[in-house]
């Protein structure tokens, strides 16, 4: 069925009213509640159902600014679930306000389900799900009109904003939470937008991004050029000052990157899925440590950073020959850092002409479908049964139930949440030492952030430990040096046993053999271990190494960036992993038992994905 857009009511203090308009009979709906107030975007509402579309009329005609997103309608109407619409924007033409750095000419603002509005939260995570951008947020708290009426737009190129409800609310009560704030004289045309000629409005740097999140043919050369790489120069070029970059021929990327976007395609990945599978491809060749670090400090941000970072470490793995009896393990263990589906697409469509490796990953794929973990979110009920059961846990005893129950899983112990609650009983008392492991180069400023942890009972760092030896450079004695840490690191995780108290080891830890040796340590003290991985651009490295108070030789430096492999989620000792940037806050983590994205899919279930 077909249902029209409800006309917004004005705010009392909106200058754009004209006399027809409907005006907000009061505030009473917002008042004591959670707000979010977005950019009201100049363009024609449209509302998209999983077999059309149409204006706000419901028999709204053809029109030439309607053509892109009929297309887009096409691409994602197949995840818009039977009865649900999504509204939005359409921005294809511009109206009277001109936009020259829009990310599509659509964005989505609610998502109903029937005669009713989801929630904002779950509205953005479906929409991002799909490929749909929302609306800047301008403002997000218990409502406040003295905070509205201070907000401050440049009227030149913002129409206005508009104010609704954080909660879900029906149909009938649209007039009471929700409203808007419009411009004086907005409209400062003579004649039409629908009469005129057709001006496109313009597209912004990430443009190419939110189009492959939304299911279009991906383009290399412009998805290089949106994550700020050279089109021309391999995947992501050397940020050292001097030092060449790797060339690799357009013609040896495309096919791979075209098979997988088909293969996506065919899997139904649409949004985040989709975008990292495809940059992964286009990236596929690029050094995994150099790739995570250099896409976190662009548009993408840290958590699709590490995830496509982490598909193209992991895709080589399945075109090699594996072990039958610890593929399930092994296979489960990859599911924490990376979505199979995706991971083997990739690694089929990078196999090209080599029979043997394509042959391992099918075979691969298959055992994986049949052991159910080829979906986008396999461990995902086992989580959310073992969250629900654990209740109010604290955030560390949770995380090691859902750690320790994650291992007993891909070991084929457990294969239900009832059975996960079972086995996981000795840890939920949170009696035990807390862990933090450090990963990075020099300089990436793992110290600094170690250093501001609350409730730190002991601090190990080998640089200290050098200090104390007469110099805090000097590398000659580093297995005594790392000996005496290991030594102080079990005393201090078996004082820690008792209080449950948290250890920092400070060290570069760069490899899985460094990390091992920790690991070990923290496994006889039946530690939980947080690795923080510190992620920064390397260009950003040289420069804090050249101002530091003890920087290291810069071919050390070069060294410790060629051999660092940060670990995988899931993989080795560590039981969560936090991801540290450049600003030194926490910007990921990952082996958590909390949820992150909803997906199209989940969110017409009513589940999560995390």
């Amino acid at each position: 069925m077909r249902t029209h857009y409800p006309r917004t009511p004005h705010l009392p203090w909106s200058p754009g009213q004209a006399a027809d308009d409907v005006r907000a009979a009061g505030l009473a709906g917002l008042t004591g509640r959670e707000v979010v107030v977005t950019e009201k975007l100049d363009g024609e509402n449209t509302t998209l159902y999983a077999d059309g579309l149409h204006a706000r009329s419901l028999d709204s005609g053809h029109h030439p600014s309607r053509a892109w997103v009929k297309g887009l309608q096409s691409r994602i109407g197949a995840g818009i679930p039977g009865g649900w619409r999504v509204c939005g924007e359409n921005l294809y033409a511009r109206h009277s306000i001109p936009y020259e750095d829009l990310d599509s000419w659509f964005y989505g603002f609610s998502v109903w389900d029937g005669e009713h509005c989801l929630d904002w939260d779950r509205t953005v995570s479906f929409l991002h799900g799909l490929g749909v951008p929302t609306p800047k947020v301008l403002w997000r708290g218990v409502f406040d009109e003295r905070a509205l009426r201070r907000l401050r737009l440049d009227t030149a190129r913002q129409e206005g904003y508009v104010v609704r409800t954080v909660a879900g609310f029906t149909r009938d009560d649209f007039g009471r939470y929700v409203a808007k704030w419009v411009r004086g004289g907005h409209v400062q045309t003579d004649t039409h937008w629908m009469y005129a000629q057709v001006v496109p409005n313009g597209l912004g740097p990430q443009a190419p991004l939110w189009s492959v999140r939304s299911g279009s043919e991906p383009d290399t050369a412009e998805l290089k050029a949106a994550l700020g790489l050279d089109p021309a120069a391999g995947p992501v070029p050397d940020a050292a000052p001097g030092a060449a970059p790797d060339r690799v021929p357009e013609a040896a990327v495309a096919p791979v990157v075209a098979e997988v976007a088909g293969r996506l395609d065919a899997s139904g990945r649409t949004g985040e899925d989709r975008l990292a599978g495809v940059l992964a491809a286009v990236l596929h060749r690029a050094p995994r440590a150099r790739i995570g670090a250099r896409l976190a400090a662009g548009p993408l941000g840290m958590p699709l950073a590490r995830r496509v970072a982490d598909l193209v470490g992991l895709y080589p793995s399945l075109q090699r020959p594996f072990p039958d009896e610890g593929r399930r393990a092994g296979l489960v263990r990859m599911a924490v850092a990376a979505d199979l589906g995706v991971l083997h697409a990739l690694a089929g469509a990078a196999a090209a002409g080599d029979a043997g490796a394509r042959e391992c990953v099918e075979w691969s794929a298959l055992y994986a479908e049949e052991a159910g973990l080829l979906g986008p979110d396999p461990l995902g009920p086992l989580r959310a049964g073992l969250r629900e059961a654990l209740g109010g846990l604290g955030a560390d005893a949770a995380d090691r139930c859902w750690a320790e129950a994650r291992e007993a899983f891909a070991r084929g112990r457990i294969s239900t949440a009832e059975e996960a609650v079972a086995a996981t009983w000795q840890w939920r008392d949170g009696a035990f030492p807390r862990l933090v492991q450090l990963c990075g180069p020099s300089g990436s400023g793992k110290s600094t952030y170690a250093r501001n942890l609350p409730g730190v009972a002991a601090y190990i760092g080998l640089d200290d430990l050098r200090t104390a030896r007469g110099s805090r450079a000097d590398q000659r004695a580093n297995a005594d040096v790392l000996r005496e840490g290991l030594d102080r690191l079990n005393a201090a995780l078996a004082a820690a046993a008792r209080t449950g108290g948290t250890v920092v080891w400070d060290a570069t830890s760069l490899t899985e053999q460094q990390r091992g040796l920790v690991g070990a340590v923290a496994q006889r003290r039946d530690a939980l271990v947080t690795q923080a991985v510190v992620l920064v651009e390397e260009a950003e490295l040289v420069r804090r190494n050249a101002v530091r108070p003890h920087p290291v030789p810069p071919q050390v430096l070069a060294t410790q960036l060629h051999r660092f492999s940060p670990p995988y989620p899931g993989h080795g000792p560590g039981h969560r992993t936090w991801y540290v940037g450049a600003g030194g806050t926490v910007q990921d983590t990952a082996g958590t038992i909390g949820t992150t994205a909803v997906t199209p899919a989940a969110a017409a279930a009513g589940g999560e994905h995390g």
